[in-house]
């Protein structure tokens, strides 16, 4: 049986340097996983595979990213995975999750974790207002 992930979970990102914990945005809509530059290198994630081109919703064009190989650990369990690596400083969360983790793998209730979800995004709206 699958277990049932909230729209926003902790995660640690396994690398050479350690384990990094970080909140993570669940995105079905995601293909790839994503984690923050700085992020990346304070877990010491690599090798860099390939890159890929990241299309975004609210944008025409898309973006070259490169691809790490990492280990993500997340509810218990460990993937050895492909993530791109991103400048998320402005975003709310450091770490998305794609499908390349969750499909065959969890479910994703939407509801589950609503409330942590939407006290990060304020705060992180709130913080870069100051910046």
């Amino acid at each position: 049986m699958k277990k049932t992930l909230g729209i926003v979970e902790k995660v640690k990102i396994i690398g050479q340097n350690g384990e990094i914990e970080a909140l993570a945005l669940m995105d079905t809509g995601a293909k790839l996983s994503s984690v923050d530059i700085r992020l990346a290198a304070e877990a010491g994630i690599g090798p860099v595979m390939r890159t890929t081109k990241i299309k975004s919703a609210s944008k025409d064009i898309g973006t070259q990213r490169p691809v790490l190989e990492a280990i993500v650990k997340i509810a218990g369990k460990k993937f050895k995975t492909e993530v791109n690596i991103a400048d998320r400083t402005n975003m709310a969360f450091p770490v998305l999750i794609g499908r390349n983790i969750m499909a065959g793998n969890f479910l994703i209730d939407s509801e589950k974790n609503e409330d942590l979800f939407r006290k990060v995004a304020r705060d992180k709206k709130m913080m870069s207002e100051f910046m």
